[in-house]
């Protein structure tokens, strides 16, 4: 079987630990530095107890129970398992295949065959968590693929999914001929009838989150403007709040983000004409701008933009503005970068842009990874290394307090107790 495994790609550690139970005596994890999602800690030891954190320190003062399994990390980093604020398992890189033509021509068959290696390949970067925000065409795959990976019938990270997303009739795509209907990336709903009806349809069907597009663009080559009413944004949250979910909005310009914010959403997606006005909102209101800045750098380079040779294309231009504006005000930053856009695994692709190319320092993306993102998305069982917390923990080569790129260096990989990779 090991041979099999090996022939097939496939590392056989990965498979059967992910199906295996959890551990049944305690794992004692000793690295040379311990992130805890807050500060660095050299010396540390970690204890895992089942599928739990069960004690941090300094390694020579943990009471270690006998019978416990030592693993020595030397020259390693151990830190929580990161995770990713925005990501579309079921899409993959605009140019292998456009949007259009995964939606309309890919089978979900096949999307959920790629979405299954795209889940393992965010897993092996060190990624144990992802919001997936919108199977985009795929309806409710997503809740599927969720299932399969805690079911440990498929390795992945632990998922928040918002299934279909919302959008206003006739703001969404695909768009072909006025004569043609075709299937369209998220659902269509307008008013109070029909929107407290999607809200409760998603969340019936398995949304642990709702995800609206508060403005897009109408037509071919328009910008994007506002699409649901202020009325029609408050009511999505206040249906989804009554349910204990989240709502997140795609939203783009001042507008949209203006209104999702008084709305009461969690999460800015993209915010890239956001001003300083609409971000001192946002602070104001607890509302946190994953910026995403990793996929209009990727859209703008599948559009021949050679990045460092030829002069930056106007929407990086804005999105420097926007992200300064957004720094300057204090908004809470959300990592996530809309990995499906550009490949799945690369997800460090967002937290080095926000470091090289935006100015950010290096400890408060590396925070953002873990207990930034955990608070903001409100999971309390993880994000740091606390006793009684998850026992998803990631071991890199280097320091990335330093270097954010040490998070490249991946060596070790626990989710809930269970070593995934090593």
């Amino acid at each position: 079987m090991a041979s099999f495994l090996l022939l097939a790609g496939i590392g056989p550690l990965s498979v059967l630990a992910q199906n295996a139970p959890a551990a049944s005596t305690a794992l004692l994890l000793r690295p040379a530095a311990v992130f805890d999602g807050e500060t660095l800690h050299q010396g540390w030891g970690v204890l895992v107890e089942g599928d739990k954190i069960k004690a941090a320190g300094p390694a020579g003062q943990l009471a270690v129970p006998a019978g416990a399994r030592t693993l020595e990390l030397p020259g390693l980093t151990l830190l929580p398992g990161l995770i990713e604020g925005h990501s579309h398992l079921l899409l993959h890189p605009y140019n292998e295949a456009s949007w259009n033509d995964q939606v309309l021509l890919e089978s979900q068959a096949m999307r959920v065959a790629r979405a299954t290696a795209h889940a393992r390949a965010t897993l092996e970067a060190g990624f144990t968590t992802a919001r997936d925000l919108g199977t985009e065409g795929a309806d409710y795959a997503d809740v599927g693929l969720k299932q399969a990976i805690d079911h440990g019938i498929i390795p992945g990270p632990r998922l928040l999914v918002a299934t279909r997303a919302l959008v206003a009739t006739g703001s969404y795509g695909p768009k072909l001929s006025v004569d043609v209907d075709v299937p369209q990336g998220a659902q269509e709903a307008d008013g109070t009838d029909g929107i407290i009806r999607a809200v409760r349809e998603q969340i019936g069907k398995g949304a642990d989150i709702i995800k609206v597009y508060a403005d897009y663009r109408w037509g071919a080559n328009e910008p994007s403007r506002p699409t649901f009413s202020q009325e029609e944004l408050t009511l999505i949250v206040q249906t989804a709040r009554s349910a204990g979910r989240p709502v997140v909005a795609h939203a783009s310009t001042p507008e949209g983000m203006r209104r999702a914010t008084l709305a009461g959403v969690q999460t800015i997606e993209h915010g890239d004409a956001g001003t300083s006005e609409v971000f001192k909102l946002m602070k104001q209101r607890g509302v946190a701008l994953c910026p995403t800045v990793a996929a209009g750098d990727a859209t703008s380079q599948y559009r021949g933009w050679r990045k460092g040779q030829d002069p930056e294309p106007e929407r990086i231009r804005q999105k420097h503005v926007s992200m300064k504006a957004a720094l300057q005000s204090g908004v809470d930053v959300a990592v996530g970068g809309d990995v499906g856009v550009f490949t799945h695994g690369d997800n460090l692709r967002e937290a080095e842009q926000l470091v090289q190319d935006y100015g950010l320092p290096t400890l408060q993306v590396l925070r953002g990874l873990t207990s930034t993102n955990a608070r903001i998305f409100q999971l309390l069982d993880r994000g740091r290394v606390q006793p009684g917390l998850l026992a998803d923990l990631v071991a890199v080569a280097g320091d990335p307090t330093q270097d954010i790129k040490a998070l490249r260096q991946v060596r070790l990989v626990v989710k809930g107790g269970v070593i995934i990779k090593q």
